[in-house]
């Protein structure tokens, strides 16, 4: 078939997607990127065709949506929305984040199922996909209100999740104490102990490296792809974005393989050290941003540099690029910067952060980029390791689960070349991460029936 006749099935499969879906623009977005890449591939594949995989796919099995009331400190009712998207079970329970913040809706958490479907099928593991959240927001909230919230959540929650159902984890907005107050909550309300969340306390369940897993997993899928042109992080110049969770330990992998880091951010601004990130200057960074809850600005304070207030830090020279804050945050100009500049890799630590005119830019320039579902998966496998240890009762040691997360990614790389790489040996990864997580799931499908 010719580009054109494909384009034509891209867009009116997109046309019936948009009108069962109307106003969910970030949900269209991850779907329209997915299909570009599988359409041919389906065409080519006729048993998933007639069973309709793609269509189905992209209906979640499940969508759940409930009230959540609270007492704030002053003794007044608040109420948020509460969801769950479940997405796909065809190769594992339910597995995915929980987001707490006031920009959550429908459309961004079914983006994010669909993403982590084909996510999870990349790690390997058997792990269906799922996502929720709340719009709350827990900043310049107390603790004991982020309990209340947390409770109240859960309360309802709990009726749709459980080990064998559905194992929710932390994303933006939820870190260890709000996992902690939610699982708590779950014990007393069924009075059992068991691995129903990821991302919890060391001393009740959790595993070590969860919390460097996304930024480590980000830095192992670029240094894969670095190795495809013979190059390693070795004296190069990186630009991170964002200065939470998935940034931090991007830094600290990119610091061990010999890269200097350069820039963090937050909704503020962007910092910009010449000099480098280097791990004192670090563990400064996860006091302002873990304990104190400050801005990033503060930084420039503390260890000089410069501080670009509202704007992002891909117009800084750099040769690798790790967008770590969240969607949409590379657009057109910013990638076109990131290319004038010099940079050679992209490696997405948070979802879907680059624009679909931003992905064209990478990929016309041939450099090497490396998509969300495949670059960050890196967390969710580390998740998926935390519920292997809570079924056998153990806990592994720190360099058994950095080995594992290592050999995933590696095996996610390759994946990825598998699916990707294109008549002149440029690899695709954008397609290469689609179509590979795509069969194991619709082969499954296809085993199990019409479900």
């Amino acid at each position: 078939m010719s580009n054109n006749v494909y384009q034509q099935l891209v867009d009116d499969f997109m046309a019936r997607v948009k009108a069962k879906n109307p106003g969910e623009a970030e949900f269209h977005q991850a779907v329209q990127e997915v299909v570009e890449s599988l359409i041919p591939f389906v065409e080519e594949n006729p048993q998933y065709k007639h069973a309709k995989i793609l269509e189905r796919m992209t209906e979640p099995e499940r969508v759940i949506l409930f009230r959540v009331p609270w007492m704030d400190d002053k003794g007044e009712i608040q109420i948020n929305k509460g969801y769950r998207i479940e997405m796909s079970s065809a190769i594992g329970p339910y597995k995915g984040g929980l987001r707490f913040h006031p920009t959550v809706n429908l459309g961004i958490l079914k983006f994010l199922a669909y993403e982590q479907v084909l996510k999870n099928s990349l790690t390997t593991l058997p792990m269906g996909g799922g996502k929720g959240g709340s719009d709350f927001d827990p900043k310049g909230k107390s603790d004991n209100e982020v309990m209340r919230f947390c409770q109240s959540f859960m309360t309802e929650l709990q009726r749709h999740i459980g080990p064998n159902t559905d194992v929710p984890a932390g994303d933006i907005g939820v870190g260890g104490r709000e996992i902690g107050f939610m699982f708590g909550q779950y014990k007393r309300l069924r009075n059992e102990f068991t691995g129903v969340l990821t991302g919890k306390g060391l001393e009740w369940g959790g595993s070590l490296i969860r919390p460097e897993a996304t930024g480590y997993g980000c830095v192992y899928f670029a240094e894969e792809m670095l190795k495809t042109r013979g190059m390693s992080f070795a004296g190069k110049t990186v630009a991170i974005s964002g200065s939470g969770n998935v940034a931090q330990y991007a830094t600290e992998k990119v610091n061990m393989l010999g890269g200097k880091v350069v820039t963090l951010s937050d909704s503020n601004g962007t910092i910009y050290d010449p000099k480098g990130i280097d791990a004192e200057k670090l563990a400064w960074v996860l006091w302002l941003k873990n304990v104190k809850r400050g801005r990033i600005k503060e930084y420039v304070d503390k260890w000089g540099g410069e501080y670009y207030h509202e704007q992002r830090p891909w117009h800084v020279k750099c040769d690798v690029a790790l967008p770590c804050a969240t969607q949409n945050e590379v657009d057109k100009n910013d990638a076109e910067a990131l290319v004038k500049n010099g940079c050679i890799c992209v490696s997405e630590g948070a979802n879907m952060p680059s624009t679909p005119d931003a992905v064209e830019v990478f990929i016309k320039a041939k450099i090497l980029y490396g998509p969300g579902k495949a670059a960050n998966a890196g967390g969710v496998a580390t998740s998926g390791l935390e519920m292997t240890q809570n079924s056998m009762r153990l806990n592994w040691t720190r360099e058994r689960v950095d080995e594992e997360l290592h050999t995933i990614m590696i095996n996610i790389h390759k994946t990825c070349q598998k699916y990707g790489t294109e008549p002149d040996g440029f690899i695709n990864y954008v397609k290469g991460a689609n179509v590979g997580g795509f069969v194991k799931v619709a082969d499954s499908m296809l085993a199990q029936g019409l479900v």
